[in-house]
């Protein structure tokens, strides 16, 4: 199957099928209310920094889709909103249109009607510096992201089976390019020490892409890829992932991503202290099942949804923010407990 093609069918399948039956753990983490919080709704200040680029919220549009002919308006309409609402946007693997110059269009369009804002490139962990220095000028990326994607890789069989030197392979990728690297995982989650890994390979910046969301394994399993032992319930749930990745205490800028579906997910796992928070499928199903104008009102509800919540949190700014009390109990509590991290200093500030 070409490459095209799976990219047309990851993208309808992500659409059809629910999200992974397991729970991403925000249900778990519980803000502090703050009933007397000495602060007005106007005053509150969602704004940030991110890769030297300043957004009206900590969001992005994660990685969603490129490559085919007929995603190219998605790319242009989901880029459109990013740029006008002042939040980021990655584009889907730009593996495709570096060996097909015709579908370059569908990802190059994504800058073109969105000259100012952030906008990351995408592409798997093991490409070579001069495919990521490519697909960087390709649509003048501020970032670019790395995905690791082992599971859903070892399951196509036309996917990957050799990873061996991933890590010296990002590090190479760092030195050649010219804008920041993010290395990202694609639904099954990461551990601190794959975490502490990447830092020692010179990543700042990790996007945890926990399980709990779109689910590629029950993607790949739809189109017809089977193997003989299947993993189905595999990957550690989003909330453990950027928890386990921020004990470790280093200068990485944590994005957490992986079934985050509301503003109250974005405020807890900015509470807990990443530096942003990324969505695709809801922005994906409010424009392909509905239209621009509900994308736009999408990303306006996720953003007033996060200023609301800094209020009863008592929190002006992100900074304040991610200093609140959060209370961390249930599955992630105890796994949390049996890893050796402290969750009680979260809960006690």
């Amino acid at each position: 199957m070409s490459r095209q093609r799976r990219k047309l069918d990851h993208l309808k399948l992500a659409l059809e099928l629910d999200d992974g039956t397991t729970s991403t753990g925000f249900s778990d983490l519980f803000p502090v209310h703050m009933s007397a919080p000495e602060l007005d709704l106007q005053d509150v200040d969602t704004s940030c920094v991110f890769m030297g680029k300043r957004l009206r919220a900590p969001l992005i549009i994660n990685a969603i889709t490129g490559g085919h002919p007929e995603t190219a308006w998605i790319n242009r309409e989901l880029s459109l909103v990013a740029g006008k609402k002042g939040i980021g946007m990655a584009v889907g693997s730009q593996k495709a249109a570096l060996n097909d110059y015709s579908v370059r269009e569908t990802f190059a369009v994504a800058r073109e009607v969105n000259p100012d804002g952030l906008l990351l490139a995408n592409l798997g962990a093991t490409s070579t510096p001069e495919e990521a220095r490519a697909a960087v000028e390709m649509i003048g990326a501020d970032g670019i992201q790395l995905h690791l994607n082992v599971p859903q890789e070892i399951t196509m069989p036309e996917g990957d089976s050799r990873f061996k030197g991933v890590l010296s392979n990002i590090t190479s990728v760092i030195e050649a390019v010219s804008v920041p690297v993010m290395v990202k995982e694609v639904g099954f989650g990461m551990a601190r020490e794959t975490a502490l890994a990447l830092y020692g390979a010179g990543v700042k910046y990790i996007d945890v892409g926990g399980r709990g969301g779109t689910d590629f394994l029950a993607i790949e399993h739809s189109r017809g890829n089977r193997c003989q032992q299947e993993p189905v319930e595999w990957g550690i749930p989003t909330a453990i992932s950027f928890l386990e990745g921020l004990s470790l205490g280093l200068n990485i800028g944590f994005v957490a991503s992986g079934g985050l579906r509301s503003s109250l997910d974005m405020a807890k796992a900015l509470m807990a202290g990443v530096a942003l928070t990324a969505m695709a499928r809801p922005f994906l199903e409010a424009l392909v099942k509905g239209n621009a104008g509900e994308l736009e009102e999408t990303v306006d509800n996720l953003i007033d949804g996060l200023g609301k919540i800094m209020l009863m949190t008592g929190s002006s700014n992100l900074i304040e923010l991610a200093g609140k009390p959060l209370v961390i109990t249930g599955f992630t509590a105890e796994w949390l407990r049996r890893r050796g991290i402290d969750i009680d200093s979260y809960a006690r500030r």
